[in-house]
């Protein structure tokens, strides 16, 4: 499943729906969760279930509310039919074996891995059951809220260091499962420029999508999420070269020492790109 930018559309607002799958997004994530007020979230999950019901073609993921919460029934049954569900306020692998235990079906799951102080400690433990998921993704909001921290960002927009270790244990998370690393979204809609930093470097750290909050962002997060024909170009003659020599450990590529990583990040930026190597 390919996931370069997942748009986040609220449940009780279905006059959004068909915007949000003609933005070009790999996948919308329809939220029964904090974008939805309480007294709304029965017209939003009556407006999902409906969306649900006719076949589209963008991925449709639905982010339910958190296991603790008290809505899983109703939220499980507005999801019926969604490609995959989001799960706010993960803990781990044991969070995730709970909801398979209630889950009908086969639906993959993307946790939101960093919500709870808890869940910074389990972030290695998604391998046990990385067969249920598709990707692992962060957030910075509910974090420093639930430890009572002023927040998790300098006044230029760069995350505080608890904040930016809190991303790079969810990125390794991500990869020590085996699944897509899903870097969190950046909130100031406006700021394209910003945006297209942030994003890339996203994308250089090793995230390999990222989640928008508006239509406007889709476009530039998938730029920064799909590599370039150049980037293709040098993967493809990094495995030809070894695919000439597979008894050699190390060669010469354009004047440059070349070794297994570099085979193996570039089988990495093929997948990435929808291509066989």
């Amino acid at each position: 499943m390919r996931l370069r930018s997942l748009l986040f559309v609220p449940g009780d607002r279905p006059e959004r729906f068909a915007k949000a799958a003609a933005s070009g997004a790999d996948a919308m994530i329809l939220d029964l969760e904090d974008s939805v007020s309480h007294g709304s979230r029965g017209k939003a999950r009556d407006a999902v279930a409906d969306y649900l019901a006719i076949p589209a073609a963008t991925k449709r993921f639905v982010r339910i509310n958190p296991v603790d919460g008290g809505w899983l029934d109703d939220d499980f049954a507005a999801a019926r039919g969604a490609d995959g569900i989001m799960l706010p306020k993960a803990e781990g692998a044991q969070t995730i074996r709970l909801i398979l235990s209630r889950l009908s079906g086969a639906m993959k799951i993307l946790p939101i891995a960093t919500e709870t102080p808890q869940s910074i400690f389990g972030l290695g433990s998604y391998g046990e059951i990385a067969d249920h998921l598709c990707g692992l993704t962060w957030g910075a909001e509910d974090l420093p809220a639930a430890i009572g921290a002023a927040g998790s960002r300098h006044a230029d927009g760069s995350y505080t260091n608890p904040y930016a270790m809190v991303r790079s244990l969810a990125l390794f998370g991500a990869h020590a499962a085996g699944v897509a690393a899903i870097e969190t979204v950046y909130p100031a809609i406006k700021d394209e420029q910003g945006l297209a930093a942030y994003a890339a470097r996203g994308a250089f750290d090793g995230f390999t999508g990222m989640m928008a909050l508006h239509p406007l962002q889709v476009p530039i997060i998938n730029h920064a999420f799909t590599p370039t024909a150049e980037q293709i170009d040098h993967a493809r003659r990094v495995i030809d070269a070894f695919s000439q020599m597979p008894e050699a450990g190390v060669l010469m590529l354009d004047g440059r020492m070349i070794d297994a990583p570099h085979l193996a990040q570039a089988r990495k930026i093929m997948a990435r790109a929808g291509l066989t190597p």
